[in-house]
């Protein structure tokens, strides 16, 4: 772990005011109350956000979100809030990401650990949801591995978990993630924000508001809050179709039309390992990060998704 005890240094609000032109269901989203909680794990800080659910006696549980290679809690800050009427939401950032701590090491099993403190500190109740995004849901499957009994269902985002002859044909290379340079002024800094993989998004405010918050500052100018060396364990070393296939929960799969990183073949391969009956969703037009160009798609089709497993629960 790093010298301070996490990252969570007070930004001034005016670095974190976006610039670009945003609609009021995402000024609305952003706005709303939250809470920015740490619980330690393994001698380190983790940092995670809570937002209680609004529905007083509302029984269907809690919600984790959890974000891919190189990405923080932000990245749901406008999401969770459409899932509020009913569910108690959290959203972490993993060790090394966002305002928690770094370490040494890394690894899925720690990664597991996190989650389950986050779910425990949180009180998202006994059989919460998880959604993972891109390589956020490759720690959930193995999550659903271990404790998917503890789970109400898993959905995984646009997670690259192929089958071993298209691994073969086409590997995809380890994140290329670095955060060694300091830039003088915020606004050098954010002009070298880019996403990996790289795709256009339309929805200029989504980004400019999730690279202000992957930024901190520190002596001489502006860092970026990850640490590259968080991806050193390269993440698809582990085998997490036999992860699926052996799940002890619910699991779902939603994932966009146009991601560089999960094709149709893809997603039947992992329909496949997952089971006839899970439900799989694709985004028209989106591309891997499909919470930034298609947001309110990809919040209908997760809502569908949870209303029928709580449905037939009830």
């Amino acid at each position: 772990m790093n010298d301070s005890p996490s990252l969570a240094e007070p930004i001034e609000a005016e670095y974190l005011a976006i610039g670009a032109s945003a609609p009021d269901w995402f000024r609305a989203a952003i706005s709303r109350s939250k809470q920015s909680r740490f619980v330690v794990v393994e001698g380190c800080p983790i940092h995670y956000f809570l937002w209680p659910s609004e529905r007083e006696g509302s029984n269907k549980g809690g919600l984790l979100f959890v974000h891919g290679a190189g990405a923080h809690a932000n990245w749901w800050s406008y999401i969770a809030p459409f899932f509020l009427r009913d569910f108690r939401v959290a959203a972490l950032d993993r060790s090394g990401a966002g305002d928690s701590g770094r370490r040494s090491t890394y690894g899925s099993a720690l990664r597991v650990k996190e989650m389950r403190a986050v779910i425990a500190d949180a009180h998202l109740g006994a059989r919460p949801f998880m959604i993972g995004h891109s390589f956020g849901g490759l720690v959930t499957a193995k999550y659903a591995l271990e404790y998917g009994d503890q789970l109400g269902g898993a959905v995984l985002v646009d997670s690259p978990i192929r089958s071993p002859e298209e691994e073969l044909a086409h590997p995809l290379p380890p994140p290329q993630l670095r955060n060694t340079r300091i830039y003088e002024t915020l606004e050098e800094a954010l002009t070298h924000f880019h996403l990996v993989p790289p795709q256009s998004c339309a929805n200029e405010f989504i980004v400019e508001f999730i690279a202000r918050h992957s930024l901190r500052p520190v002596e001489g100018g502006w860092m970026w809050k990850f640490d590259g060396n968080a991806f050193a364990d390269h993440p698809l070393e582990e085998p997490y179709g036999d992860y699926l296939r052996a799940a002890r929960c619910r699991l779902g799969l939603i994932y966009g039309e146009r991601s560089a990183l999960l094709s149709r073949e893809t997603a039947a391969y992992l329909s496949m390992l997952m089971g006839v009956r899970t439900p799989v969703v694709e985004i028209p037009s989106a591309q891997h990060y499909l919470m930034l160009d298609q947001p309110l798609a990809f919040v209908a089709a997760l809502r569908t998704m949870l209303e029928m497993w709580t449905g037939a629960d009830a």
